[in-house]
């Protein structure tokens, strides 16, 4: 008697426990997507966007600068979907096998600026040959795929060995933005895009000839977890709503194919 009762009561259990998995939430899946911090506008309001679409998936952004977010890949983060600001940096991630040979393309286009405080007057890059000038801020070059960028641009223009001394280095093109908000520099090089989500900066175009095109390429990952809802997101990011954030905050978009992507 005594064992038939215990049966009753543990079915009782089992089927409780069954229904409320039913009516509770639905689990979702959780996208971890690894991208540039000069991204951080773009992608924050994408995800909005997208996870109204797709309940079933969160996703949660790792900004950094790329060359962190590559080691971070090579170690063995978890990381679904790579946003680089560095083509080179994606491409040899590639040649390593970690990334998905099919589900990968070059998505945006992006150049730098000259940047100095609202407080201090507009500078041109031959202005850096003065010996008026104070320090300068752009990313670290190993790392940081704007800092190589400005480097390469200096080096253009023959003004790298003059400032050298003076360079200070962040760790990624946010910090470099804000060292000229705060005043901390004279002068800054960044992308395009970051300097227009600052209304505390002067800016001026630097000549596209003097440093390598700026490609942003996505892609997903060889080992991912979760291969269909990282496709998703990665095919998210080639939609008209998308498009049209990316085009809103500067972005030049590469990669366009079809808008109506499913």
């Amino acid at each position: 008697m005594l064992k038939k009762y215990l049966t009753f009561l543990i079915s009782i259990v089992f089927l409780t426990s069954c229904a409320s998995q039913q009516s509770g939430p639905e689990k979702k899946t959780v996208l971890l997507v690894s991208a540039a911090v000069s991204l951080k506008d773009s992608l924050n309001e994408i995800k909005e966007q997208f996870e109204e679409e797709n309940p079933s998936i969160e996703v949660r952004y790792n900004f950094s600068s790329t060359g962190a977010l590559k080691r971070q890949i090579e170690q063995g983060a978890p990381v679904d979907v790579f946003f680089s600001a560095s083509k080179d940096l994606f491409e040899q991630l590639g040649k390593k096998g970690l990334l998905n040979e099919s589900l990968q393309m070059d998505c945006l286009g992006n150049s730098l600026v000259l940047i100095t405080s609202k407080e201090n007057e507009t500078l041109k890059m031959q202005d850096l040959a003065s010996g008026d000038i104070g320090k300068i801020a752009i990313g670290t070059p190993e790392t940081v795929p704007a800092g190589k960028y400005a480097k390469e641009a200096l080096v253009h223009d023959d003004l790298w060995e003059r400032n050298k001394d003076r360079i200070v280095y962040a760790k990624d093109v946010r910090q470099v933005l804000s060292y000229v908000e705060t005043g901390n520099v004279h002068a800054g090089i960044v992308y395009k895009t970051d300097a227009a989500t600052s209304e505390k900066v002067n800016q001026t175009p630097i000549e596209p000839a003097s440093y390598e095109s700026i490609i942003y390429p996505a892609g997903v990952l060889e080992e991912t977890e979760h291969e269909r809802e990282a496709e998703v997101f990665f095919r998210f990011l080639q939609k008209e709503q998308s498009i049209k954030v990316f085009e809103q905050q500067g972005f030049k978009v590469l990669h366009k194919g079809d808008r109506d992507v499913e």
